[in-house]
């Protein structure tokens, strides 16, 4: 009887010996399976974040602001990148021009040769320094006698003396005011100098001159 119970024992017994190491081995099995799709799974999503644009970074550049030149520094255009092209000069001009280019050596290294351009409209014109180091091109002078280029905020030739001062008033300026003129300064004494007189006649700009200065 006993060698029948233990024998009865052994039977059942090593059934659960397989039993048990089946289910050991499945266990390591799924585990393993488990650890690698969840090592897969992230390598996924890194990949992913890999090649997934950078949303933040490309709408931060998309809106940077440009960078803007104050009215005395150019009195037709406030945007920096647009006052280093002479296309930008030619849309803003309503009437047949011409443009001269004129080679001169630069004033502190004369084996160096910079560019001034003139365009002429008219009985105006308007003069640029284009400096071959930088890639500049830098408002010198402008004499405007007619309606064939507006300043900005819209001021011209042939508007009136009051409408004159109160567009003036949204630029941070010094006016100086006579009867045959107007002229806009820099109220700081620092920087370069600048100056822009608007010629009255009858009460109206008659001729706007401006007087840069480049180094």
């Amino acid at each position: 009887m006993f060698q029948f119970l233990r024998n009865s024992h052994r039977c059942t017994y090593r059934p659960s010996v397989r039993l048990l190491l089946l289910l050991f081995l499945f266990s390591s099995f799924s585990g393993a399976c488990s650890t690698n799709s969840a090592e897969q799974e992230i390598d996924f999503k890194d990949n992913i974040a890999d090649t997934r644009p950078d949303t933040l970074k490309t709408r931060k550049s998309a809106t940077k602001a440009p960078v803007q030149i104050d009215f005395l520094g150019n009195p037709f255009l406030a945007d920096y990148d647009q006052s280093r092209k002479l296309d930008a000069y030619f849309a803003r001009i309503n009437s047949d021009f011409t443009v001269e280019a004129e080679p001169i050596p630069n004033i502190h290294k004369t084996q160096i040769t910079d560019t001034i351009y003139i365009i002429r409209f008219g009985s105006s014109m308007i003069e640029l320094y284009a400096p071959t180091q930088t890639g500049d091109l830098l408002l010198q002078v402008a004499d405007i006698q007619g309606n064939g280029i507006s300043l900005r905020n819209n001021m011209k030739v042939g508007m009136s003396q009051p409408e004159l001062m109160n567009k003036l008033k949204n630029f941070d300026v010094r006016i100086l005011q006579t009867n045959a003129e107007i002229v806009a300064t820099s109220i700081s004494t620092d920087g370069a100098p600048a100056a822009i007189r608007f010629l009255l006649k009858n009460g109206k700009v008659s001729r706007i001159r401006y007087e840069g200065y480049v180094d």
